[in-house]
């Protein structure tokens, strides 16, 4: 079976920091690109960042770009998001995901990823 498990995550004050990590069981996307999305209550997912399969391309959306940092361990299979300079505009349900089909570069797009973390909480209070 294969999974994406989340860690990290929890309630942090504005301007703090919190690293997420998500480690892949089951089968390895050692090969393919990765991401992170968010929801907020009441909005739809949203694209956060993404990463290639080696690491040596990522993209960020418009509303992270220069505080939050995407990257991967693939000798521990592992993906992570550093959050720093955090805003209560950063609460949401956090996921990670991988695209089995993103062989080359990197996805914003929610439809190309196929395997989803089980989401966790970040709280940012004011």
């Amino acid at each position: 079976q294969v999974q994406l498990v989340q860690s990290g995550g929890g309630l942090v004050e504005s301007g703090g920091s919190l690293r997420l990590s998500c480690t892949a069981s089951g089968r390895t996307f050692n090969g393919n690109g990765m991401g992170w999305f968010r929801q907020a209550p009441g909005k739809e997912r949203e694209f956060v960042a993404t990463i290639s399969w080696n690491g040596g391309l990522t993209y960020y959306a418009n509303s992270v770009k220069g505080r939050f940092t995407i990257s991967r361990d693939n000798a521990k299979n592992t993906l992570y998001l550093q959050m720093n300079s955090l805003k209560p505009g950063d609460t949401a349900v956090y996921y990670c995901a991988a695209g089995s089909r993103i062989r080359v570069g990197t996805s914003s797009a929610i439809a190309e990823y196929d395997y989803w973390g089980q989401g966790t909480q970040v709280t940012v209070s004011s």
